[in-house]
């Protein structure tokens, strides 16, 4: 005997409840809340001349290097940004998309994300989403083109690995991921001993990317069309550009 369609009223809540928020991971609220979970963290880097200082004014050019790997003044396709980025990244990303493209940004802290809100004019081909990069919710081969920007350094090794392979996998056969982020500096950059002492106090996973190639964190086996490795600034910063 086939069973009634239940009611609306005998429907649970959860039937009708968005899926619970991720959490915030714990190596984030340790190692980071200063820049980016404090409320006040915010406030005080969400400054265009800061961020351009702690780059040591390459903010514009590194900035510049990745929307022009995107497709520059006339980015098409679907688009994702893996977190949010203090500045006016996003701002100019999402001038220059073409009419008919889109953009998700994804974050797992809410306090980033209403912060990029408020400096986003309405746009309906812009979405935030709250998620873990590491395990994202978009379907396979879901986006043309994905940009972490100055995001990997900042994750352990294992969250590192699962943001590569995720942002692979949910790229489309030919689709481009775009990645700005440090790298080890020539032996002879005046900045290499102050760097070194910045990530052993502060970013205490960034020495992955001195001492590693990014492509060592990428899943085994994966398929690429291509590969593209410049390195900018006396090799302080890299920029990464992989296509499906």
């Amino acid at each position: 005997m086939t069973p009634p369609t239940p009611r609306a009223a005998d429907l649970t809540l959860e039937a009708f409840s968005p899926p619970p928020a991720p959490m915030v991971p714990r190596y984030l609220e340790q190692v980071y809340w200063w820049a980016y979970v404090h409320p006040k963290a915010v406030q005080t880097f969400e400054r265009e001349w800061l961020v351009n200082a702690i780059l040591f004014g390459n903010y514009a050019r590194l900035r510049d290097l990745a929307l022009a790997e995107l497709g520059g003044a006339a980015i098409h396709g679907r688009n994702l940004q893996v977190a949010c980025v203090y500045g006016n990244l996003t701002p100019r990303l999402r001038q220059n998309l073409a009419p008919d493209a889109s953009l998700d940004v994804l974050d797992i802290l809410p306090v980033q994300l209403n912060n990029l809100a408020q400096k986003l004019p309405a746009d309906e081909r812009v979405k935030l989403i709250q998620g873990d990069s590491s395990s994202l919710a978009a379907a396979n081969a879901s986006y043309d083109q994905v940009l972490m920007f100055f995001l990997l350094h900042e994750q352990p090794e294992a969250v590192r690995r699962g943001t590569l392979a995720e942002a692979l996998r949910v790229l489309k056969p030919g689709g481009k991921l775009v990645i700005v982020d440090y790298h080890q500096p020539l032996r002879w950059h005046p900045l290499r001993p102050l760097m070194r002492q910045v990530f052993r106090k502060l970013e205490p996973f960034a020495m992955d990317l001195w001492n590693h190639p990014l492509r060592e964190f990428l899943p085994s086996g994966v398929q690429l069309a291509s590969t593209d490795h410049q390195t900018y600034f006396g090799g302080l910063y890299q920029k990464l550009v992989l296509t499906r």
